[in-house]
């Protein structure tokens, strides 16, 4: 899910709560989440089709962020891409009370009928991710995302697909196959054609807001290179060369957009595991692809937050001194790849770790 030019705004942290009495989930014979014990930590990041109304997204953050036991950790929205994207995290109840708050809102306000913008969607909650945290296990999650999943498609009306390592089935693991058509093509699909039936929920769209994808899956880093250029036919041939689906770098999704605001144009990219492919490895391959057609780089930007370890990594590769203070390793790893409105509570760890202090 790559993002552009996405804004920033301060979010204000809440203290972690005793976790409240919950439902039951869709079947009585699936351990759910609401069997776990209370302090298990979870990590979301959804995604709705919203990023030009600005008393909207106050809105949606403020349903997460009044929620007792989650901390909002970061909001960020882009008017191309007409999309925000919310970061929270806490205890597994209180995210996915957090979660519902928000697909209200979103359910309220926002019209598919009406929306457009670059970004690909299939509803106004257009994705619906879990994390594990701590000592939260992936297992853990899926289950989550899949009793999450019935009970909001079973309230909202909404059909729920899952994705991820919450697919059920093998050509719904990778979100890009779950949005095939976009939001339009689903709506016939959906009635048409059985291979579009959803896991949950009604067999047609929601008049307004359409489907929903909720998934479980690692931590994903969302990340964007401007190029200083406005050919978009070359970032787009950037991130076919650089992807993993054009025969390029291992656990990456990368796409090409002409941004407005700043007035460039962009690589837009997910990193699916930066173990396995680190931050500064995509930064230098695209830096390469660019440098061959005579174009530099820009900037970069993170949407929303980035593990500690990714970040250190290319402080490591930068050269940076391993013993000196965090605070300047990250700064060395911004420097490095260009890093726009750079804190070093863009590191996940950071953030959260800030988050419990401020709610002591």
């Amino acid at each position: 899910m790559g993002l552009s030019v996405y804004r920033r705004t301060p979010v204000r942290e809440t203290p972690y709560w005793q976790a409240r009495e919950g439902s039951g989930g869709p079947s009585a014979a699936r351990p759910t989440c609401h069997d776990w014990p209370v302090g298990r930590l979870v990590e979301s990041v959804p995604n709705f089709s919203e990023g030009r109304r600005a008393e909207i997204v106050d809105r949606l953050a403020g349903a997460v962020d009044s929620t007792p036991g989650v901390h909002l950790l970061d909001r960020t929205s882009d008017a191309s891409h007409n999309r925000s994207v919310l970061t929270l995290a806490g205890d597994v109840e209180a995210v996915e009370s957090a979660l519902e708050a928000a697909v209200s809102v979103a359910v309220d306000t926002i019209d598919m009928e009406q929306q457009s913008g670059e970004h690909p969607r299939i509803g106004a909650v257009d994705v619906v991710p879990f994390v594990p945290l701590g000592d939260t296990t992936m297992d853990d999650c899926v289950e989550l995302a899949r009793d999450w999943g019935q009970r909001v498609a079973d309230r909202f009306g909404i059909p729920v697909y899952l994705y991820a390592r919450a697919a059920t089935r093998p050509d719904r693991e990778k979100l890009a196959d779950v949005r095939r058509g976009q939001y339009e093509g689903l709506r016939d699909a959906i009635v048409t054609d059985p291979d579009r039936r959803p896991d949950f929920g009604p067999p047609r769209l929601h008049p307004t807001a359409g489907a929903m994808a909720v998934g479980a899956r690692p931590f994903l880093i969302a990340w964007n290179i401007n190029l200083a250029s406005t050919d978009v036919e070359l970032a787009r041939t950037i991130a076919r060369t650089v992807r993993e689906s054009g025969g390029g770098l291992p656990r990456v999704q990368a796409n090409g957009f002409r941004l407005e605001d700043p007035d460039c144009a962009q690589v837009s990219m997910n990193l699916l595991d930066f173990a396995v492919t680190p931050i500064w490895r995509v930064w230098e391959a695209v830096e390469a692809e660019a440098a061959a057609a005579g174009i530099g780089l820009a900037e970069s930007e993170l949407i929303g937050l980035a593990p500690l370890a990714a970040l250190l990594d290319v402080a490591n590769h930068a050269g940076a001194p391993a013993k000196a203070p965090v605070e300047q390793r990250l700064g060395a790893a911004a420097s490095f790849i260009r890093l726009r409105d750079f804190s070093p509570l863009q590191a996940l760890e950071l953030r959260l770790a800030a988050a419990e202090r401020a709610g002591r």
